[in-house]
This record gives structure tokens, C-alpha cells and sequence, in this order.
């Protein structure tokens, strides 16, 4: 029986605002104590024109404006893990609106990853130093009057975290809305076998739990939808509803991954998101690039 390092407290409901990015298929949240006006912005996306090379800041700048419009106090800015489908805006938004960057801790093992991958020099840092806080499983941190668990659920990535705050868990890369399923497990340093398991400690929650998901592909032409419940996964989810084995997870795991492209923005992605959202240096003309390693992922 899987266990969890803390106890659920389901009398706790933080307002929860989304926020659809189309290009990307990702949903950030605002997510607010409704005691107070504190709040968290998780997982936030920075807009690029890859073929252009050029940076935006309209989906971060709808957040600013919800933020402000509603008088918020942002004390956090969370990554679930380093996404490999959309770059972060989490530096716009702490200019901006303030609050501390948290990812996990096992941030580390991808910067050391992908700082190989991209032949980053020794000035870039693989200790997490470009983050205010670095999470371990189990640990907790405040939005206002709210208690933040967090929950280390790796195989979609070695640093992924479940950030469980009262009655909701922002799960990041690991689900999908039921008809979705889970998510791949083929990156470098994913695991379908470690993916299954961390599952299991999200499906652990209460049945009720509200489940908030990253992503959304719109299955069969539905409608987008982000928000689902533990016990609708545990039903529902046609990859890891009850009844279904790890074994038979694995398998299937690897043989869907065994057939899908790469994201569309890995390459600038990994580069900035594991320098917590902050392009490259500039090189000595004052210009930042974005390197594409050939033949390496």
C-alpha cells in the first residue's frame, strides 16, 4: 500500500484560476489562499517564435494582469519539473509580481544532464543555484494561511514534484485527464517503471482530491479540459485506472514512446528552463543564442 509523508487536509480549498496556453497545450494556474490575497503562479509559460527567434510575454502578462486586477500577494512561483514542451516565465513574473522559485531538487541531475547535451561551459551552474528553493519529498512551504506538501513523483523527469495544497494537487507530468492517460517516459533520465509508481502516490490521495493537470491535448476532438478528481483517475484513466498492473503500464509506456516525436520546443525549453526560466548568456556582442545539438536526444 503505497503511503504518503503527510496527512491530506481536505477542509483546506484554494481558489484556483487557469490559464490555457494554445500553442504549448499547457495550463499555469493561480492559485489563491481564500483567506488571504496570497497566492502561487505554477507552472507559468514564456511565448517564442522558434522559427523567428523571438520572446514574448503574453501568456505571463494575462497572469500579471488577473494578479493585479484581484489586489494578490505572489509569495511562490512553481515549476513542476523542467518542462520540455514550453519555456518558463517565472523570472518575468518575479520581476514583476515577486515571490520565491521553487522546482525540485533533483534539478541537479537534469542540469547536469542537459548541461552536458548543449556543451554548456563550467560557468554554468549544476548545483540548482539559479532557484530560491530546491524541494525535497515531503516538504512543505505557505501560500498565505495554506500548507504546501510536496510530493516527489519522478519517471517523467528526474526532478518532477506533485505540489498538493489542501483539496488540490498540481501534478505537473504525470497525468493526463482520464481519456489522456500518463505522461511519456522516455527523456533522458525517465523511467515508465518509475512513472507507474509515482502515480500510485497521487492516486493515493483521497477520491476527491482535485486534480489539476499540465497539459491537455483535447483527446477525439473533446473540449480542453484540466481538472479532474483521484477517483475519476483511479476509474477512468485508460492507462493506470484500477486493475492495471505495473507490468502491463511499462509495456505499454515504452511502446507509445517507442512512437512519438520529440516536443516541438525541446531545444529552447530544456536551455532556459533549467536555468529556472533565464536565457543563455549573451555572448561578448551582447546576443543570446540558443544552441541545437545535432544528432545528440
Amino acid at each position: 500500500m503505497t503511503t504518503l509523508p503527510f496527512s491530506p487536509d481536505l477542509a483546506v480549498t484554494p481558489d484556483v484560476t487557469a490559464f490555457f496556453d494554445a500553442p504549448t497545450n499547457t495550463v499555469s494556474y493561480v492559485v489563491k489562499d481564500p483567506a488571504s490575497n496570497a497566492c502561487a503562479i505554477v507552472d507559468s509559460v514564456m511565448d517564442i517564435d522558434y522559427a523567428a527567434g523571438r520572446i514574448t510575454h503574453d501568456s505571463a502578462d494575462q497572469i500579471i494582469a488577473h494578479v493585479v486586477k484581484h489586489g494578490l500577494t505572489v509569495e511562490w512561483l512553481i515549476e513542476t519539473h523542467v518542462h520540455a514542451d514550453h519555456l518558463s516565465a517565472a523570472p518575468y513574473l518575479q520581476e514583476r509580481l515577486g515571490g520565491k522559485i521553487g522546482i525540485g531538487a533533483n534539478i541537479t541531475i537534469v542540469q547536469d544532464t542537459f548541461g552536458k547535451v548543449f556543451n554548456e561551459g563550467t560557468e554554468f551552474q549544476r548545483d540548482g543555484s539559479q532557484f530560491d528553493r530546491l524541494f525535497q519529498d515531503g516538504d512543505s512551504y505557505l501560500i498565505g494561511g495554506m500548507t504546501a506538501h510536496v510530493l516527489h513523483t519522478p519517471g517523467h523527469t528526474p526532478a518532477c514534484m506533485t505540489h498538493v495544497v489542501g483539496d488540490a494537487a498540481f501534478v505537473g507530468d504525470t497525468l493526463f485527464m482520464p481519456d489522456g492517460g500518463s505522461a511519456r517516459a522516455d527523456f533522458p533520465g525517465g523511467d515508465a517503471r518509475t512513472l507507474y509508481r509515482s502515480i500510485q502516490r497521487v492516486l493515493a490521495l483521497p477520491g476527491e482530491t482535485r486534480l489539476f493537470m499540465c497539459h491537455d491535448y483535447g483527446p477525439n476532438g473533446r473540449d480542453i479540459r484540466w481538472e479532474t478528481t483521484v477517483a475519476e483517475q483511479r476509474t477512468h484513466n485508460i492507462h493506470v485506472r484500477d486493475g492495471i498492473g505495473e507490468d502491463e503500464f511499462v509495456a505499454m509506456r515504452e511502446a507509445r514512446d517507442a512512437t512519438l516525436e520529440m516536443p516541438r520546443l525541446i531545444i529552447p525549453s530544456l536551455q532556459v528552463n533549467m536555468r529556472a526560466g533565464e536565457l543563455p548568456p549573451a555572448d561578448d556582442s551582447g546576443k543570446v543564442f540558443l544552441k541545437v545539438p545535432v544528432n545528440t536526444l
